[in-house]
């Protein structure tokens, strides 16, 4: 039989309420058999074979952290792309360097409009982030750069395509055009704006096969995992498979992940309209047939729709007042007059449904749905989850407490983007109350935090995250609405046990309780201790998954 090891610690937090603290943990299988202190656990000491690990004695160890939102595959698709972003990045072919200005972003493009010997090539470029270089691209001036080469261009979170006039051509679409998000000047004529999916899918058929590199989703998923790994994460879900090619993606997914060597578990969550566009009215039929493929390490979970914009492009959609500049942002690919018929049949199936919602807006929308839902159809324990829950209003979330649902929150804007948007978007009021997790405690609503990385300019660190989340700190060190900070339990609760529960997996991670899969997040020193201010400088030693060891540095 397989031998059964001990850890020892100088403090386990469990995030089990009911026994918090041990100095010792026994796994077996890749699964936990007792949480406590080698004496409370000698029954099973006594009647397995065992080995005593003191490696971690002086360390501090927590379930493995969750991110419930991230997109690795969908980063690799745009970092092998001309780079056009504000921060130096990581990309396939080598490192770019972030450009700081409007200016240098036009004279990146027509360096590569330089080097291309083919005239018919097109520039396909990715990053630009509007709030911080000048604004979104448009027609005209992209055709400064080249009249005649074509160029498409998609901003750093991937809701705005602009093509110039060349690419409009290739891309076959003129005046006479009536899509939703095609955008247009005052004069009527197109501006080469594709905002949000159902206009942008529109803008990339040309250009797909530049974004389906072989070996370049792989690379990613391998990549952007160490990294995950690297800041104490041992499980995360792919909020979007099926962008392009969703066998593709879980094709690549299936061998990245299930090497032995790959640090995570990961959770695929298909994008609405993909599947209602390949399947139509057997699209929840066909998502039920996926989830056949689970496995512990590699499982299709739930179901994503994507029902306004994003946060640092500026597209979500804002109540009154509404945008500095007047613009009313966007709304999803699916018709909100047609969501209730839509999420009807996955709802029936008992399919978990994440509704990404930025906005006030939409938030509010979701909230109308999901009482639609209940109405038509009432369910306990359906875990709908608001994704990303940026703009809201206290009322909001004890409307969403009281239908049943959850949210998983990204609050790293608060830090990253509050200020910027406050002067470039939504003004001091909601930028201010990003994130209002203080709100989403008082009312009972259980969250999660996650970064959506690697499709924002923020980091993948859950213990920023927390530190965030209990500190509310701008960039310029002052806080932005104290009465949104939450305690320090609740935010590591947060990236562990409640995360867990938004992917309805937490009768098997989250928490060291026994019988659990044995996943481990290893830390220098203990987020409760540390002055709240230190906590995001705390070092990540390694994570374990499945009992399997990995180090940082190792």
């Amino acid at each position: 039989m397989t031998q059964m090891t001990v850890y020892t610690a100088r403090r386990i937090r469990t995030m089990d309420p009911g026994r918090p603290l041990a100095d010792a943990v026994a796994i077996k299988n890749g699964r936990i058999v007792s949480v406590g202190t080698l004496e409370s656990m000698r029954p099973w000491l006594d009647t397995n074979a065992h080995q005593i690990d003191d490696r971690f004695k002086d360390k501090v160890i927590f379930p493995g952290f969750i991110d419930p939102h991230t997109h690795f595959r969908m980063s690799g698709v745009f970092m092998g792309l001309t780079y056009l972003g504000p921060i130096d990045q990581q990309g396939p072919r080598g490192f770019n360097k972030g450009l700081a200005s409007r200016s240098e972003v036009l004279d990146k493009l027509r360096q590569v409009d330089s080097e291309q010997e083919d005239p018919s090539q097109p520039i396909v470029a990715w990053g630009l982030d509007p709030a911080v270089q000048g604004g979104q691209f448009h027609r005209d001036e992209l055709d400064t750069v080249s009249a005649t080469r074509p160029i498409w261009t998609v901003t750093y979170a991937p809701h705005v395509v602009v093509a110039n006039s060349a690419m409009l051509e290739v891309i076959g679409i003129d005046e006479t055009s009536n899509v939703y998000g095609v955008e247009r000047y005052e004069d009527g004529r197109l501006n080469g704006q594709f905002v949000e999916r159902a206009a942008a899918a529109i803008a990339t058929k040309p250009v797909a096969k530049y974004l389906n590199e072989p070996g370049h989703g792989i690379a990613a998923i391998r990549a952007l995992g160490k990294t995950a790994q690297a800041a104490g994460i041992t499980a995360t879900a792919d909020m979007g498979v099926g962008y392009l090619d969703l066998e593709a993606e879980w094709a690549d997914h299936k061998e990245a992940v299930m090497d032995p060597e790959f640090p995570l578990r990961m959770y695929l969550v298909p994008i609405e309209g993909r599947l209602s566009a390949e399947h139509g009215d057997a699209a929840a039929t066909f998502q039920l047939e996926l989830q056949k493929r689970n496995t512990d390490k590699l499982a299709i979970h739930g179901v994503k729709f994507v029902n306004d914009g994003s946060y640092p492009a500026m597209t979500l959609r804002l109540r009154y007042p509404g945008y500095l500049d007047g613009h009313e942002g966007h709304r999803g690919e699916t018709p909100w007059e047609e969501l209730v018929e839509t999420m009807l049949p996955y709802w029936r199936s008992g399919i978990q449904i994440h509704s990404h919602a930025n906005g006030d807006e939409t938030v509010q929308m979701t909230l109308d749905v999901l009482e639609q839902l209940q109405l038509r159809h009432p369910r306990f324990d359906h875990r709908f989850t608001i994704e990303h829950y940026c703009i809201s209003t206290p009322d909001q979330a004890r409307r969403l407490k009281a239908l049943g649902g959850l949210a998983s929150v990204n609050d790293y804007f608060v830090h990253y983007r509050s200020l910027i948007h406050a002067e470039q978007g939504f003004g001091p009021d909601r930028a201010e109350a990003t994130a209002r997790l203080g709100s989403l405690e008082r009312e009972g609503v259980v969250f999660a935090l996650h970064s959506d990385f690697s499709l924002v300019l923020t980091p993948i660190h859950p213990l920023t995250a927390v530190w965030i989340a209990v500190n509310r700190v701008a960039l310029d060190g002052t806080v932005q609405a104290p009465g949104e900070r939450i305690g320090v339990d609740r935010a590591m609760r947060a990236i562990t046990i409640d995360a867990a529960h938004i992917l309805s997996r937490d009768h098997e991670l989250g928490s060291i309780e026994a019988g659990k899969l044995a996943d481990f997040t290893i830390l220098e020193d203990d987020p409760y201790d540390v002055d709240a201010i230190k906590i995001r400088d705390i070092h990540v030693w390694g994570t374990i998954l499945a009992g399997k060891v990995f180090p940082v540095n190792g």
